[in-house]
């Protein structure tokens, strides 16, 4: 930041774009300014840059001849003009600082005030208007007067309809709106709760696959009928469309065989493809015949484990079916009067629309198949709405009853739940059916042990275990629909029925799965016995036990059977032989343990964990559910201390050897404790444990890693480190309360926990700058704990930070991010009173000046440096205020060095950063010539308390800001150029405010120069008028103050010249 003597003058440097005049009123009036400018420059020979007479200027004056700034030896300036002499105007900044402050106004509150509610009158007129235009939203209003032509037209415009029977695609946006609403408002009984079919798709068709080869029967169409002319009567066209039918019936198909998997899926979507296409170009025959063709093919059990996803698959091209069917129905209830209602009744139904929908439901009522006829009169449930307000309640109990007639008891389950499926998306309340469908299915429950189902199982070589769980997907589904928003007595009566069948295990494990996980947790004891009595043949126990745990998870028991639940489970579990079942069922349970137990027990189970699966090394295969199990003990011990306490959980983390896996895991745990850790811990084993989690996340890093990793990475273990310090402050400030000499203890370690980190983190930048962030503030916290008066031991303290500080610096990558730590590091040298090293760190970041390149990344994107190196600049100038200058070094020698270095620098051609660079420097010369600095640091003596306000220091500062302002006089004659006007006009008015709030305009060429400077902003007609009205007001003003007189006399020289 700049100096705090630029405040004064900071709101008047605004620059604009004024009306400019013709090119040669704009010539003829720079080469005028110029003239008054040139008027006290010479053309003497040699070098004007020169600090002359440095040698007689005190101690080390022939070093200072050496180290002074000399911009004319590096060939920037060619000619020689005298040097403007400077005054700096003498400024108390505690009267500024109270002339500053906001006048109080006395505040009239009245009867407003801003939280004072606002009361609105409404007074009620009467219009004269045609009530006919009024709007939808008008007509709703709380006028009670009807109006006898909107209830004649039931709001409908007649010019508007006109106008949407003339335009068929007016009558299309119209359906189709009306559809997108109708879809809206399907289903509002069943709730997002209700987890739909959708959701289950992609997991059923990622479970059951298969290698063997598959077959299916393709529609090849018929030519008959088709060539000739079109049938004219309406017979003809009905007669047409049969014997299609029949043809199809007759065989018009093709059978591919030895199919893959995938071939198969690709045929079926070509079908659902084809049906749609058949839609389309309006051949509703065949686009039934595929209907009906898919459907026979879930008669189908050749390849039995493939049938689900079979079922899937088919299912969806019934859905496509069905929904083209009923908007082809729908849209032909609208006509050119009106649409039907979001909720129609039969009544609203035009008789074309019902003859139609009789005519499909004939059509399918035809098909001679049970299956096909089944699933496509489901498929068209919905379209019962267009016939009676009882259709829908009618057919669902006669489809329930046709599904009797199936055979085999996967066909029939899995038929059941596409006829569940349906009725929950057309009439949800229907629950009866639902039931119906399920005791249906417990009544057939047995012929899966007969020998028909037996045989079929010997002849395909498939186990019972393998054929079982493929009822699982359509027996969840049915329950799902029976359970949802189903009373707790149902559950009761549920589990009575699974006891009369034997406790089967599947219908057990389904029926917990589908019932509310409230109603399963206070029942736990009871399905604990009845999975004992469970015949585990086909469905092992194991996985009840993890149905159960799944629910107890969701939903507490009653506490008196807490622990005989979790020992009942534990003995099951703990037998297992197979480390994939185990680990299935330990993941599940560790959440009940964790949720309502004790460390130890959680020990226990993560013992029994590490001994199940060390054998072999089977966590290979199971890291998802071990990941699983730490993400699960993380979310429930938010106390670090109690975690690393267990005795088992550091050598669970063991068992995670995939670096990969790994580095996920130590995020898990670092995330958590950054979030949750709050009480302090001084306790070694947790901090060694973290340190190694934010060492092994670190270790993963290479050259492939990306930088968004890195990234994630950095800001963990910043997390740590910081957390490390707050930890630490805190015990130290309890401790300074009983025992002073604790603190150089506790900071020393700290001091050698941070010289550990930045060994391990040395491949994180980010962390690396953290680390020198922690370092300052344990150093300015030895400060604040001292209260600026440093002991020996303190001291020496404080020196080693610094010193680490400049130790880690270099070996940082970031340009900026060196420099800024540089300066930095030096403000906090400065503040402990470490004034060598001070120094050390300032001629450090000026010495990297040099290094900035012209572009630099930022977020991927390369931009030009300038603006941020003045940035930086500009707050070094505000730092080197307080600095004082060193014995042996001379006067103001930083100051020297960093304008050599500036004047080395390569700027860009067109810039003037430069020169707004060398105006700060004349804001800080400014400032340090004051006999009483804007700031201090405590117990740093600056130069005002060194020179005293010395003659000879005055002069050198003054030499210097005569130095600074010929480069800045000689940068502005280079603008005079067309192009380079508008930059000129700003530079000179942003220079004149900067005299003006700095320098002494008593002096008379430094009152003349800034004259010059107002001309020269405004004689080309590009400078800012409202900004030097501004500007000139400010003056007035300013001149009435005391001491200021003279700037009445400077106002009258400023003329405003107009844009005429």
């Amino acid at each position: 930041m700049a100096s705090g003597t630029a405040k004064q003058g900071a709101a008047l440097h605004h620059h604009g774009v004024g009306g400019c005049p013709s090119s040669e009123t704009a010539k003829r009036g720079a080469a005028t300014v110029w003239r008054q400018l040139k008027a006290s420059w010479t053309l003497g020979g040699g070098g004007c840059l020169h600090n002359r007479g440095r040698a007689k200027a005190g101690r080390g004056g022939e070093r200072e001849e050496k180290r002074g700034w000399r911009p004319s030896t590096g060939g920037h300036v060619t000619g020689k003009m005298a040097v403007f002499p400077w005054h700096s105007r003498h400024r108390n900044y505690k009267a500024e600082l109270l002339s500053c402050r906001l006048e109080a106004a006395p505040l009239e509150f009245g009867d407003y005030h801003p939280l004072k509610p606002i009361t609105v009158t409404e007074s009620k007129t009467k219009k004269v208007s045609r009530k006919g235009s009024t709007s939808s939203t008008s007509s709703s209003s709380s006028s009670s007067v009807a109006d006898p032509l909107s209830s004649v037209l039931d709001g409908t415009d007649p010019l508007s309809m006109f106008a949407a029977t003339a335009d068929p695609a007016a009558m299309a946006v119209a359906t189709e709106s009306s559809r997108k609403k109708r879809d809206r408002d399907d289903n509002p009984i069943v709730g997002s709760d209700f987890e739909p079919w959708a959701n289950k798709r992609g997991e059923i068709l990622a479970r059951y696959t298969t290698t063997e080869k598959l077959s299916i029967n393709l529609f090849m169409g018929s030519e008959k009928g088709r060539a000739g002319t079109a049938p004219s009567a309406m017979s003809e066209k009905v007669r047409t469309r049969l014997e299609e039918l029949d043809d199809f019936e007759e065989g018009s198909q093709k059978e591919l065989l030895n199919l893959t998997q995938q071939d198969y899926v690709n045929r079926i979507e070509e079908l659902n493809q084809s049906l749609k296409d058949a839609w389309a170009s309006d051949q509703k025959v065949k686009a039934l015949k595929i209907v009906i063709q898919c459907s026979k093919l879930l008669s189908d059990t050749s390849v039995i484990q493939f049938y689900p996803s079979k079922f899937v698959l088919i299912t969806d091209i019934l859905d496509t079916f069905g929904k083209l069917v009923y908007e082809r129905i729908f849209s032909m209830c609208v006509d050119n009067r009106s649409t039907l209602p979001d909720h129609f009744s039969p009544e609203n139904v035009n008789d074309t629309a019902k003859e139609t929908c009789l005519n499909w439901f004939f059509k399918i009522a035809s098909i001679r198949e049970l299956i096909p006829r089944f699933y496509v009169e489901a498929s068209i449930l919905k379209c019962n709405k267009f016939l009676s307000e009882t259709g829908i309640l009618e057919c669902l109990p006669r489809l329930t009853c046709m599904i009797r007639g199936i055979g085999d008891p996967l066909v029939s389950v899995y038929a059941r739940a596409y006829l569940c499926r349906v009725g929950m998306e057309v009439a949800p309340h229907l629950k009866e059916s639902l039931n119906r469908n399920f005791f249906d299915f417990l009544l057939t429950f047995k012929q899966i042990h007969g020998d028909t189902v037996q045989n079929q199982l010997v002849v395909q070589g498939v186990e019972l275990p393998s054929y079982l769980p493929l009822y699982s997907p359509a027996m969840d589904w049915i329950f799902q629909c029976i359970s949802y928003h189903a009373p707790e007595v149902l559950l009761t009566e549920m589990m009575e029925r699974c006891k009369k069948l034997g406790n089967n295990a599947l219908l057990l494990n389904s029926v917990m799965s589908a019932f509310r996980a409230e109603f399963v947790a206070t029942r736990s004891m009871d399905f604990i016995s009845m999975i004992k009595e469970c015949d585990e043949s086909g469905f092992p126990k194991h996985l009840l036990f993890r149905s159960l745990g799944l629910n107890l998870a969701l939903a507490d028991p009653p506490e008196s059977d807490r622990l005989q639940i979790l020992n009942e489970a534990w003995k099951v579990i703990t037998k297992l032989k197979n480390p994939q079942d185990y680990i299935n069922c330990a993941e599940v349970w560790v959440e009940y343990t964790c949720k309502h137990f004790t460390k130890r027990e959680v020990n226990t189970v993560l013992g029994d964990v590490i001994k199940h699966m060390t054998p072999d090394r089977a966590f290979e295969d199971s890291y998802p559910q071990l990941q699983s199990i730490i993400k699960k003990v993380i979310a429930h011990f938010h106390d670090f201390s109690v975690l690393f306490s267990v005795e088992k959980f550091l050598p669970f983390l063991d068992m995670f050897q995939k670096e990969s896996v790994r580095v996920e895991v130590c995020k898990y745990i670092m995330e958590a404790f950054i979030k949750h850790q709050q009480e302090p811990t001084k306790d070694p084993v947790i901090l060694n444990a973290l340190l190694h989690i934010c060492k092994t996340m670190h270790d993963s890093v290479n050259a492939l890693t990306l930088d968004d990793e890195k990234r994630t990475l950095a800001h963990l273990i910043n997390g740590f480190i910081k957390m490390a310090h707050v930890i630490a402050l805190r015990w130290q400030l309890q401790s300074s309360a009983i025992h002073q000499v604790s603190f150089g203890r506790d900071f020393e370690q700290q001091l050698s926990f941070y010289v550990e980190s930045r060994s391990m983190f040395c491949n994180l930048e980010p962390v690396l700058v953290q680390l020198i962030h922690s370092v300052n503030r344990l150093a300015m916290e030895t400060r604040k704990v001292m209260k600026g008066n440093h002991s020996r031991k303190t001291a020496a303290f404080v020196r080693a930070c610094v010193a680490y500080c400049f130790i880690t610096i270099p070996s940082l990558v970031g340009i900026f991010t060196r420099l800024n730590l540089y300066l930095h590091s030096g403000q906090v040298a400065l503040a402990n009173q470490c004034l060598s090293q001070a120094d050390a760190f300032f001629k450090a970041a000026i010495s990297l000046i040099p290094e900035v390149p012209k572009m630099i990344n930022i977020d991927g994107k390369m931009r030009p440096s300038e603006s941020f190196l003045l940035e930086f600049l500009c707050n070094f100038f505000s730092t080197l205020l307080i600095v004082p200058d060193h014995p042996e070094h001379g006067v103001l020698f930083l100051v020297r060095e960093l304008l050599n270095v500036i004047q080395d620098y390569t700027w860009e051609d067109n810039s003037d950063d430069k020169i707004r660079i060398y105006t700060c420097v004349l804001h800080l010369l400014s400032a340090m010539s004051q006999e009483t600095y804007l700031y201090h640091i405590d117990k740093v003596d600056s130069n005002d308390s060194l020179y005293g306000g010395d003659s000879k220091f005055l002069a050198e500062n003054n030499k210097l800001c005569e130095t600074v302002m010929a480069q800045i006089l000689e940068h502005l004659k280079t603008l005079a150029k067309d192009e380079a006007l508008k930059r000129q006009s700003s530079l000179g008015l942003s220079f004149f405010n900067s005299i003006l709030a700095h320098g002494d305009l008593r002096n008379n060429r430094l009152n003349q120069l800034s004259v010059n400077l107002w001309h020269l902003a405004q004689r080309h007609g590009c400078g800012d008028t409202r900004t030097m009205v501004k500007t000139l007001e400010y003056i007035k003003k300013r001149s009435k103050q005391p001491d200021m007189n003279h700037l009445t006399e400077l106002a009258l020289r400023l003329p405003l010249q107009t844009r005429t």
